[in-house]
């Protein structure tokens, strides 16, 4: 028998998942996550792109024409095959910027999936605690159904000698019923949670273990990622607008292009050219464009003021959470104390009670008032606990620190 329970008990603590292991699989399994990294890889194809610019350009190219009719010193059909290379000589500092703009873009592209890791990191400890604390709860109340199944059996049998009366078996079944359905809805609450949960992580949960988060001791703040992301953002649109400014710079570029020809049906009196090469500096400057080009700089200016207005807000929002992370960690504190002392008082009240509830001091109304008590305290407490690491778990949060790493 003992053997038979242990190879029950031992797959539980096997695929138990603490905070930690689920944070990490969220790292690597999360589909935001893996989509955020495949955006990055993007954006830094794109700064390649930009900068492969500076380098020559090489192109081949063939042509067939014909006449129906040809004509004197032109031939009927003409053939022909091209190889051309180019480099731009100066241009006005356009590829420059557009290099910096799309290595801004790349930055506020890992703030912003580091932004995302790190509410997903917060989200996650949510859960985790919500379920604690719905577990928890669902025990008190299998707990209270445990007791109430035991007086409601005493209670037909009293009952059935006349010690009781039809009105107390009933209450009981009343608070028993209700008890059961508490308990129903409290389970749909964890399956729910549990299912939430999995869809962050990236796998199914089952059983959790147990997790703590360190205290909060001397904490450095940093920017939000959030913040750093549009700080990047408005470092890309500086960029951009300078780059517009290249339109108004000479723009200078070499091209050599070697040909080849073949004819059909030429005239014969004219020997026309096999093979040319042809090389071209060409200068191209723009002198008037009714201010187009001035008047998308300045949108794209103002694109930048207001997001500064926004990087503004986000910072004072910033601020104000950590405030209230504070103030929270202080008052879920006060909470688990007033917790702690009510669950004391109400458990020996309800022992007080239940020793003189079976032996008919006092009636089923105060005895039901006592087990609810009691059941609400230890629920309560359970919960303020789990609250007070969910606490901490923003508090790292808003001061922009993994939460993962605080983990004890």
């Amino acid at each position: 028998m003992k053997k038979k329970i242990l190879l029950l008990i031992i797959p539980a603590f096997i695929y138990a998942d603490d905070l930690q292991s689920l944070l990490e699989f969220a790292t690597s399994n999360n589909k935001i996550v893996a989509s955020n990294v495949l955006i990055e890889k993007a954006k830094k194809s794109e700064v390649e792109s930009s900068q492969s610019a500076y380098y020559p350009t090489l192109d081949v190219g063939a042509f067939y024409k014909r006449d129906d009719d040809a004509s004197p010193f032109q031939p009927g059909n003409t053939f022909s095959a091209y190889a051309k290379v180019g480099v731009d000589l100066y241009d006005g500092g356009r590829k420059s910027n557009t290099i910096k703009q799309n290595k801004a873009f790349l930055k506020s592209s890992k703030y912003s999936s580091l932004a995302y890791r790190k509410s997903l990191q917060l989200q996650i400890a949510q859960d985790f605690y919500n379920i604690k604390s719905a577990k928890s709860t669902l025990e008190a109340l299998q707990e209270t159904s445990r007791q109430l199944s035991s007086n409601l059996e005493r209670a037909k049998k009293f009952y059935a000698v006349g010690s009781v009366t039809q009105d107390d078996v009933e209450r009981l079944k009343a608070a028993y019923s209700n008890n059961t359905y508490r308990i129903s809805s409290m389970k749909y609450q964890i399956i729910s949670l549990k299912k939430l949960l999995g869809i962050k992580v990236g796998k199914k949960i089952d059983t959790l273990d147990d997790s703590f988060i360190k205290i909060p001791q001397e904490i450095q703040i940093e920017f939000s990622d959030a913040i750093l992301s549009r700080q990047a953002n408005a470092s890309s649109l500086a960029f951009s607008a300078d780059s517009l400014n290249a339109i108004y710079y000479p723009q200078l570029r070499v091209e050599d292009s070697y040909s080849v020809y073949e004819y059909d049906r030429e005239d014969p009196h004219v020997t026309p050219l096999d093979n040319q090469n042809v090389l071209m500096l060409t200068l191209n400057m723009r002198l008037y464009d009714n201010g187009t080009v001035s008047k998308q700089k300045e949108a794209i200016l103002m694109q930048k003021d207001a997001l500064s207005k926004e990087i503004e807000q986000l910072k004072d929002e910033q601020n104000i959470n950590i405030e209230l992370s504070l103030l929270k960690i202080e008052m879920v504190k006060a909470q688990i104390q007033s917790a702690k002392s009510s669950l004391t008082s109400s458990t020996a009240a309800f022992e007080t009670v239940s020793k003189k509830y079976e032996v008919g001091l006092v009636d089923y109304v105060t005895y039901l008032d006592a087990l609810s008590i009691k059941t609400v305290a230890k629920a309560q407490y359970e919960t303020a606990l789990n609250n007070l690491q969910i606490a901490y778990a923003s508090y790292y949060y808003n001061t922009n620190k993994n939460i993962k790493d605080f983990i004890k």
